[in-house]
Order: C-alpha cells, then sequence, then structure tokens
C-alpha cells in the first residue's frame, strides 16, 4: 500500500492549492470526496457480490449432500422392504409350516405383493367466507369494527369533537 502520512498530505494540499486555486479548489475537493465515496461503494458491492457467490456455492453442496444422503436412506429402506417382502412373500408360499386343524398341510397361496395405497386427493378445509359472516352485525357494531370503506375527510369528521358554542 502507499504510505502517506500527514505531511505528504500537507504537501499534496498546498500544490494543489498552488495549481487548482482558492476559488475553484473547494469544487474540486468535493468532486474527489464523490468519487471517492463511490469508489468505494463501488468496491464494497464486488465484495458483497463475492461473499453472496461463496454462500450460493456452499449451500449448492450443502444441497447436494442432502439429496445424496437422502438417496441412500432411501435406497436402503427400499432394499430391507424389498427383503422384508421376498421373506413374508417366501414364509406364505412355503406349505410346511401351514397345517389345519387334522394336520393336513394346506396349499401355497400366492405371495403377497405389497403395493403402497395411492394417494387420494383431500379437499383443503377452508371456510372463511363462512367464518367471517358469522359474526353477528350487532356484535361488529358494538365492539367498533369497520364495515365499509370511509374517507379520510369522513373519518375526520366523525372524530371531530363536536362544538358546544351554537353562535358559529
Amino acid at each position: 500500500m502507499l504510505d502517506i502520512g500527514v505531511t505528504k498530505l500537507m504537501i499534496i494540499g498546498g500544490i494543489a492549492l498552488v495549481v487548482i486555486g482558492p476559488e475553484r479548489l473547494p469544487r474540486v475537493a468535493r468532486m474527489a470526496g464523490t468519487l471517492l465515496g463511490r469508489a468505494q461503494r463501488y468496491v464494497s458491492d464486488v465484495k458483497a457480490e463475492v461473499s453472496r457467490s461463496i454462500e450460493l456455492e456452499e449451500l449448492n453442496k450443502m444441497k447436494q449432500q442432502f439429496e445424496t444422503s437422502a438417496r441412500d436412506v432411501e435406497s436402503a429402506v427400499q432394499g430391507h422392504l424389498h427383503d422384508a417382502t421376498d421373506d413374508l412373500n417366501r414364509s406364505i408360499s412355503d406349505p410346511m409350516g401351514y397345517r389345519d386343524d387334522d394336520g393336513e398341510t394346506l396349499s401355497p397361496v400366492e405371495p403377497y405383493v405389497w403395493e403402497p395405497p395411492a394417494p387420494s386427493y383431500q379437499r383443503p378445509n377452508k371456510k372463511w367466507r363462512v367464518k367471517r359472516g358469522a359474526v353477528p352485525r350487532w356484535y361488529k357494531q358494538r365492539e367498533g369494527v369497520r364495515q365499509h370503506v370511509q374517507s379520510g375527510a369522513a373519518r375526520v369528521a366523525r372524530h371531530r369533537p363536536r362544538r358546544l358554542d351554537p353562535t358559529f
């Protein structure tokens, strides 16, 4: 970085006063300040954009890790479910363990294949129109619930204190 101290700044200011002149020096200093401020804002915007992109990359990495772990868990669960279904089908189709009360072996049963039930549509229970209309009008009037739109002038006139002097 530049090593600029107070003495160097004073020398630069003196030279600028001589070269530019005392009439235009405040205007030039103001312009230099605004340009410096713009440069600082631009640098901070670039830094913020870089940090946002880094955070976005980190979030994408975390998302990919989460998706891979979810896929691993899903495959493990599917594998265990498939193994359990196979064991159940084998035990059902094996006639050795199934005898009736007389001691005779039962005929083999078709293997059971488990299928998840199809999802059914459930209509959301939204009764907001009924709920709003269920409040009685007398209760709304007593509690001061607005039922109609009122202009600003009408609201001011409604809440303006009444004058007691009838001469006006």
